[in-house]
Formats: C-alpha cells, sequence, structure tokens
C-alpha cells in the first residue's frame, strides 16, 4: 500500500536530518576530543597550560638563554655594587636592573637574578615532577589494590595511610635531611639533596592521591562492564590493568596538576629553612631566605617570590580547567 504524496512528504520531513543523508554524516568524536574542546573554550586554564610549557621550555634551555640575556649564575660582579658608606647596594635604580641584567643584581656579591631565578626553575621543576611520579606510583598501585580487593588488604592500606597522614611531614623533613651525611648511595652534593627531597616529598604524600583513587575503585568495581569481564573468567589482574585504570587515568592527570604546585611550595619552603638544596645551587626557597637579610633590597625578594606565585597559579589554573574538561557529567 502507497502512502498519499502528502503524508509522504510529511513523513520525511520528520525524518532526522542525519538519517535522510546517511550515517555518514554524523561523526562521532572521542572522549580525548570532547575534553580537548572543552578545555579550548577555558581560556584561563588554558593560558595556564601555555605557561606552563613555557616554563618547562625555560628550564630546559636554561644555560642557552642565560647565555644571551644573562650571565653565569654564581658570577661575581662586584663592580656593580656600592660599597660607599658600607651599605654594599646594587649601583643604578631598581636593584641595577639593565640590559645585562633584566632582574637588576643581589646584593653584596652582584650575581644576576634573572639567572638564578630561571636555573631555579630547573629545581623545583625537577623535584616536583619527580616527587609528584613517585607520589602517583605508590598512591595509584596502593588505591587501586586496595579498593578493588577490599577485605583486610583494605583495612591494612587504610591504617597505612592513616598513619603516614598523621606524621608531621614537615618537620620530619627537616630531621632527615638535617641528619644525612654529604655522601651516601653513590650520590653527593646537591645530587644527594636532590634525590632525598624527591624521596621525602615523594613517599611520604602518596596517601592524598591513594585515597582519592581507593574511593573511585570502589565506585567502579561496581559498574556493569567489570561485572561482564568477571563473568567472562577474566582474571583479576587483567580486570585491573585493562578496564579499572583507563576509567582512573581523568582523576590521576587531574589531582597530578594540582599536586605538583604543591611540591613546589615544600621544596622552596625546605629551601628557605636551609635544609633543602644547598648553595650556591640557584633555588627559589634559597633566595628568598638570603633576600630576608636585604630587607632594604625589595627587588631581591620579588623576583622569586613572584616566580614561585605565578607557577603555583598556573598549575592550579590549568588544574581547574582539566578537571572541568575530563568531568564527563559536564554539560558544556
Amino acid at each position: 500500500m502507497t502512502l498519499p504524496p502528502e503524508v509522504g512528504a510529511e513523513a520525511e520531513a520528520a525524518v532526522p536530518e542525519a538519517v535522510l543523508v546517511g550515517a555518514g554524516a554524523t561523526e562521532g568524536r572521542s572522549l580525548g576530543q570532547i575534553a580537548w574542546m572543552r578545555l579550548k573554550r577555558d581560556k584561563v586554564a588554558l593560558g595556564g597550560g601555555i605557561f606552563l610549557i613555557f616554563l618547562i621550555l625555560l628550564a630546559i634551555f636554561a644555560p642557552l638563554i642565560v647565555k644571551y640575556l644573562g650571565s653565569p649564575p654564581n658570577e661575581f660582579h662586584q663592580e656593580l655594587i656600592d660599597t660607599a658608606g658600607g651599605t654594599l647596594e646594587p649601583i643604578g635604580r631598581f636593584g641595577g636592573m639593565s640590559w645585562d641584567h633584566l632582574m637588576g643584581v643581589e646584593p653584596v656579591n652582584g650575581r644576576d637574578i634573572f639567572s638564578r631565578v630561571v636555573y631555579g626553575s630547573r629545581i623545583s621543576l625537577l623535584i616536583a615532577f619527580l616527587a609528584t611520579l613517585l607520589s602517583v606510583a605508590i598512591g595509584t598501585t596502593l588505591g587501586i589494590i586496595s579498593g578493588f580487593i577490599g577485605g583486610w588488604t583494605d583495612t591494612l592500606t587504610s591504617r597505612l595511610m592513616d598513619v603516614f597522614l598523621a606524621f608531621p611531614l614537615l618537620v620530619l623533613a627537616i630531621a632527615l635531611a638535617g641528619v644525612f651525611p654529604d655522601q651516601a648511595f653513590g650520590l653527593q652534593g646537591n645530587q644527594l639533596r636532590i634525590a632525598l627531597l624527591i624521596f621525602i616529598i615523594g613517599f611520604f604524600n602518596w596517601p592524598y592521591i591513594g585515597r582519592i583513587i581507593r574511593g573511585q575503585t570502589l565506585s567502579l568495581r561496581e559498574r556493569e562492564f567489570v561485572e561482564s569481564a568477571r563473568s567472562i573468567g577474566a582474571r583479576r589482574g587483567y580486570i585491573l590493568r585493562t578496564e579499572m585504570l583507563p576509567n582512573l587515568i581523568a582523576p590521576i592527570l587531574v589531582y597530578s596538576t594540582l599536586l605538583i604546585p604543591t611540591n613546589i611550595l615544600f621544596e622552596a619552603a625546605l629551601s628557605f629553612l636551609g635544609v633543602g638544596i644547598r648553595p650556591p645551587t640557584a633555588s627559589w626557597g634559597g633566595m628568598l631566605s638570603d633576600a630576608v637579610v636585604f630587607y632594604t633590597q625589595p627587588h631581591f625578594m620579588f623576583w622569586p617570590g613572584m616566580a614561585i606565585f605565578v607557577t603555583v597559579l598556573a598549575f592550579n589554573l590549568f588544574g581547574d580547567g582539566l578537571r572541568d574538561a575530563l568531568d564527563p557529567r559536564a554539560n558544556r
């Protein structure tokens, strides 16, 4: 039986356009493409990410940048210091700022502040990234095993997290960094200090991400895809690797971007207290510690303080934007 022409036209108009032109007109998007589309809309988070890329490149190419825009970070320039009257202040305005010394020079010894800030970024980012990697590796492993297996394993891991969270981390770090010798484990000097700081910050911070991963795992293990994998006889290790871990990538990435600035601040605090990177190696916390004495020279404290502030702010802005972009419940 054929429909009247007017009824057929109405029925054709009611059919969705995608069906009329064929299935090829509708292109699906992956979760990564959707997240990138959302992240591009967040101009603040995108700006933070661009600044972080710039900062990483600055740290990688620090020797080349300093070669053309400054002087070696530990090179003294006594000729730039005014010794008249015993003040030991940089010659010129704004702490001796010039084309050769973009951020001025330090009082007393005349070291270039720009070079030291650039080289200090290498120390801060290296320690923060590696400590975060250690925390994420330990926290993700124990968190996913604890949440998925449950029982006495979950109880034991949860109590272990409580014990680690009860440690006064700053006091513990000061004590460990203070009693270690100058040479151990085949390392010496600042190589040993960097390895020690990475271990202290990374090893004792894993419970924070471990609790988040455990909570996510408790929710995911009851989902249909996990039950389906169990029903076809998949082994526990296979389920953890192929079913659970891919669904935990988003919270791991988001929390990592928020944990890195915390580690930057912690490293700066230890260097400020004198138990971090040892002089004359440049670090942002060490520069702030040296600048406290010269309260009449605000530029000495301003530049390393601003470097810490802007870096931490960029990481936090990018982390918040990444969380919104990876949120499956977001409607934008």
